[in-house]
């Protein structure tokens, strides 16, 4: 079981940055692979970025690539999800998740464990 805590959300204006942690429990982080979601009011969930156990693969959506970075800490049991030039259409609940297996997950679906959600808010 592994159960995941969202943090550092919060308001910033365009072209801002914020950096999103995902803090989990459990003795079995390092073999799961991780992903950040995002749903915005009056849409579905979207993938964001993924990465694998190891950190040695990522995986982006294409609206955020080359302005997002995920990465992981296994020793913190900690992944991260880096976002520059931040666009008012970023706005959303940003979501953490987990999976077993070694693939890169996509599909919200392909996830096992998910955290509650942090806010972000980009003004214009």
């Amino acid at each position: 079981q592994v159960q995941l805590v969202e943090s550092g959300g919060g308001l910033v204006q365009a072209g801002g940055s914020l950096r999103l942690s995902c803090a989990a429990s459990g003795r079995t982080f390092s073999s799961y692979g991780m992903g950040w979601f995002r749903q915005a009011p009056g849409k579905e969930r979207e993938f964001v970025a993924a990465i694998t156990w190891s950190g040695g693969s990522t995986a982006y959506a294409n609206s955020v690539k080359g302005r997002f970075t995920i990465s992981r800490d296994n020793a913190k049991s900690t992944v991260y999800l880096q976002m520059n030039s931040l666009k008012p259409e970023d706005t959303a609940v940003y979501y953490c998740a987990g999976r077993r297996g070694s693939v890169i997950g996509v599909r919200s679906i392909e996830y096992d464990y998910w955290g509650q959600g942090t806010q972000v808010t980009v003004s214009s």
